[in-house]
């Protein structure tokens, strides 16, 4: 990568290489277990004039999204985080009966069943053929389309302008930052709202969460570079909102540039956080690398400790993320036996690169193991309440992120 794709500045600075790895989401199937896997870089630098945060464009979103193993509704906290947007959403904006809302990247209808719900007219646009037919299943209009200029002009031209378009974990996906953007303002009315979640850099960096590094995600945000992004495209930020989902995400409020008016007060104390951080500066950046290697060292000194004690490590998820760490780390089944996941899809498939197996979760109540690693930290109150079961035979957790933690449960 020589420029960046939002600014186009040659001045890009490197913040952490983690190697080469596959993509996270590339499931294997047992009859390709002896197949070639490709790995592609993995290295985030910043853009040192606009500070975006990026890694290089080596896969394309329709080699990743045409069939994808993430289904949104299998997370009961992320389903009811929907929710309470929709119902926050309907006030805030002011979504009467005759309202249209629009999802972009919508997977299983998880959001918008709740405005369908609501008697509310809306559609998502989400490309992966099967979590979009999964939506239509579950009653949700969905078109299954990448975004682009293009595709909101015809729906635009098909159903009219939409009074509010959300666009949750999607903003980092797309290499096209521009082109999208223009999207997201061909979808929305001139008098609109646009609402997007996108996890925060700041969070980020210093929680260490690296493992959200991963090659589905193209660019990393701060509430400053998330606001240059929409300007490219005819938005404007007016607010913001901290939110906890993945670790800090950030809820970006914008609106066309017509109608916008000042950004609030929460804008400039968020860009005031950034700037104290350090990120619109090399020295913010500089102790990640270090601090990425120690996770590393200290979750593998911990498998291996258990493995000479004649201990057994098992796993708990298969997110895109807990490939990032397991490839990272360099760990193969002799350290962790198997990992569980609510997911179908993933069963009897095994974990890109590290090629371990994916099981039903019923598989860890089977076997007792004396450690659970959670790799979904994020969701660590929701999965520390639903492997409580974990205690009766004395089994502990394990969290990786943002530094290693063993946990015991209490019924």
């Amino acid at each position: 990568m020589t420029r960046c794709r939002l600014c186009g500045s040659a001045a890009l600075a490197s913040v952490v290489d983690l190697g080469a790895t596959p993509p996270c989401e590339s499931f294997l199937a047992a009859d390709r277990l002896d197949q070639p896997e490709p790995a592609y870089p993995l290295h985030l630098r910043v853009c040192t004039d606009c500070w975006l945060a990026q890694i290089p464009p080596l896969i394309t979103p329709e080699e990743t999204f045409q069939e994808y193993a993430y289904f949104s509704s299998y997370s009961t906290s992320w389903v009811e985080h929907a929710r309470t947007f929709v119902t926050d959403a309907v006030r805030r904006v002011g979504l009467g009966p005759d309202a249209f809302v629009v999802e972009v990247a919508s997977n299983d209808g998880y959001l918008l069943k709740h405005v369908v719900d609501r008697g509310i007219r809306c559609l998502g646009i989400e490309p992966s053929v099967n979590v979009g037919a999964a939506a239509r299943d579950a009653g949700v209009p969905t078109l299954t389309e990448f975004l682009s200029p293009q595709t909101a002009s015809a729906v635009r031209a098909e159903h009219g302008p939409a009074d509010l378009v959300v666009a949750n974990n999607v903003y980092a996906h797309i290499p096209d930052v521009v082109g999208f953007t223009e999207g997201l303002r061909a979808l929305v009315a001139d008098d609109g709202w646009v609402s997007i979640e996108v996890q925060h850099l700041l969070t980020l960096i210093e929680e260490n969460q690296y493992d959200t590094i991963y090659h589905e995600h193209f660019q990393y945000y701060t509430v400053a570079s998330a606001a240059r992004a929409l300007a490219s495209g005819g938005l404007t930020l007016v607010d913001v909102e901290l939110l906890p989902t993945h670790g800090g995400s950030i809820r970006l409020w914008a609106r066309p540039d017509e109608v916008a008016g000042e950004p609030s007060r929460r804008v400039a104390e968020v860009l005031d956080r950034e700037k104290a951080a350090g990120l619109q500066e090399l020295s913010g950046y500089a102790e990640f690398s270090a601090r990425v290697a120690k996770v590393r060292r200290d979750l593998l000194r911990f498998l291996i400790d258990v493995a000479e004690r004649g201990e057994t490590v098992v796993g708990y998820g298969a997110p895109g993320k807990g490939n990032t760490l397991l490839n990272h780390c360099g760990i193969r089944p002799d350290l962790l036996a198997y990992t569980v996941d609510r997911n179908p899809y993933k069963h009897g498939r095994f974990t890109p690169g590290t090629r371990i197996p994916v099981l039903p979760p019923e598989r860890i109540a089977a076997d007792r193991p004396d450690y659970v690693l959670v790799l979904p930290w994020n969701l660590r109150d929701e999965l520390v309440e639903q492997l409580s079961f974990v205690h009766e035979w004395g089994g502990r957790l394990v969290f990786p992120i943002p530094e290693l933690s063993i946990v015991e449960v209490k019924p």
